[in-house]
């Protein structure tokens, strides 16, 4: 997920140029119930950006989007937008939003581990963690905004990973109404690995939303199958789909 140097000021030429797009098509889900922020409140808010100093959320400078079923729920599906920092060539972390804009909530977090580190877990540890080849390998994790060439250069330094994802609030999804507030217990998430596991509707609802072609994406990354390696995970919820599944090329069980 690292940027090499020198593409920045052409990548983030092309972000400002296509953003009036991504906010005008992203809609907040959930809006939390309580009192509209006081004039007080906000000069307080105000006062805190010139005084104090953001670094953590300042260096979440990578954004990924893609889809998330929670491993007890399967049914229970969601669009994910990462918010990410590379804190080095094998491990990132990710603050989790139900959109893009500044309205959005965030409802979850995800680590994102190499292949290397993922072989250093104990036995016991590596149920939590879910496969990312077919996310990546299928088109359907993308990084908004990114021209072709770097947004498949990101994704190859993602393959053979690992996540570990809480989501900590139904926000809703696909107009399915979630909750005001963060109830229950967080969910932990898994991945996507055949084509037919996303519920109806899904997939198209984010290629609408961002201007994408899913299956363009798959197409352009094809040669990234000769990288992938048999993961972990990848049958872990087998027979818990509705309807025919099919296995994709560079997506297989270990």
């Amino acid at each position: 997920m690292q940027i090499r140097p020198g593409t920045f000021p052409f990548i983030l030429l092309c972000s400002l140029a296509t953003a009036p797009l991504l906010a005008q098509a992203d809609k907040t889900r959930a809006a939390p119930p309580g009192t509209e922020k006081t004039t007080k409140t906000r000069a307080l808010e105000t006062g805190s950006k010139v005084l104090q100093g953001d670094a953590p959320v300042d260096a979440l400078d990578i954004h990924l989007v893609g889809f998330h079923p929670m491993k007890e729920h399967p049914e229970h599906q969601m669009e994910a937008h990462h918010f990410c920092r590379q804190v080095n060539e094998d491990f990132a972390q990710c603050v989790l939003f139900d959109g893009h804009t500044k309205n959005a909530n965030m409802n979850g977090i995800e680590y994102i581990i190499s292949e290397k580190l993922f072989e250093q877990l104990p036995k016991e540890e590596r149920q939590f963690w879910h496969p990312h080849n077919y996310e990546i390998l299928s088109g359907q994790l993308v990084a908004p905004r990114l021209p072709d060439a770097a947004e498949k250069a990101l994704m190859r330094t993602k393959m053979n990973s690992y996540g570990k994802t809480w989501h900590v609030w139904n926000t809703g999804n696909m107009e399915k109404k979630g909750d005001p507030l963060p109830y229950g217990e967080p969910m932990l998430a898994w991945s996507f690995n055949h084509d037919g596991e996303a519920q109806p509707g899904l997939v198209q609802t984010m290629e609408k939303k961002l201007d994408i072609s899913v299956s363009g994406k798959r197409k352009l990354r094809s040669d990234l199958t000769k990288l992938a390696k048999p993961q972990e995970g990848v049958d872990t919820l087998k027979g818990k789909f509705k309807g025919p599944l099919q296995s994709i090329p560079g997506v297989q069980a270990k």
